[in-house]
């Protein structure tokens, strides 16, 4: 039984670039919905086409791919947004995952990357280049120290606490499964276990919470 054709959006104001990722994309086996070059126009195409990725490039001028990000985000619930930009400055990522993002690649990613990124955002993972979800948790981490920090927070197991860094750091419930030894079913009962407790709805809202509140990187 083959897999469902996962839908994207291209949103980049540099033509050749977004045409070339839109191309490639589509020769991948991806059903290209549509592209836009601007944040105004993405928003527009994006409620009426309803892709499940949005790639985003966060360079758009006034607004900005993250307002865009955001607006995508509340609006419109089944679709996720990919950042795809030539930055991997800490400032940039940090702005996207808290407009919503739920991931963020940069632009000198491979085609395989690139591809594999959009799969995953697709079945829900949160994806980032290697080493930017350690800067978000780094930074999260001394934002961290607050008033509200003293806030109760929901009890989790050591082991729920354990799943929940890797699910931060990006990996697959199959890749956390051979991390740690156990079955790919014995991880997914754990995340859905935290996603309960801490009432989010999906992996990326429970891998925004890890980045928020903090959770060291190390497992």
């Amino acid at each position: 039984m083959s897999k469902p054709t996962v839908s994207v959006m291209v949103v980049d104001d540099h033509p050749m670039w977004r045409d070339g990722v839109a191309r490639d994309l589509a020769e991948r086996g991806f059903e290209v919905l549509a592209t836009a070059s601007d944040a105004a126009s993405a928003l527009r195409i994006a409620r009426t086409v309803k892709p499940d990725v949005v790639l985003m490039d966060l360079n758009l001028g006034e607004p900005s791919g993250v307002t865009a990000t955001l607006q995508i985000t509340q609006e419109i619930p089944g679709t996720r947004v990919l950042v795809l930009s030539a930055s991997g400055e800490h400032s940039d990522v940090l702005e996207a995952v808290k407009a919503g993002a739920s991931g963020y690649l940069v632009k000198s990613a491979s085609a395989e990357e690139l591809v594999d990124a959009v799969e995953r955002t697709a079945a829900g993972d949160a994806v980032f280049t290697a080493g930017l979800a350690g800067l978000v948790l780094g930074e999260y981490r001394r934002m961290a120290i607050t008033p509200d920090s003293e806030t109760q927070a929901p009890q989790l197991t050591d082991r729920e606490t354990e799943v929940l860094r890797l699910v931060a750091k990006g990996m697959t419930a199959r890749q956390i499964a051979k991390k740690l030894v156990i079955s790919h079913r014995t991880v997914e009962n754990h995340v859905q276990s935290t996603l309960r407790k801490l009432q989010l709805h999906n992996r990326v809202e429970l891998a925004r919470y890890a980045i928020e509140h903090g959770l060291d990187q190390e497992a």
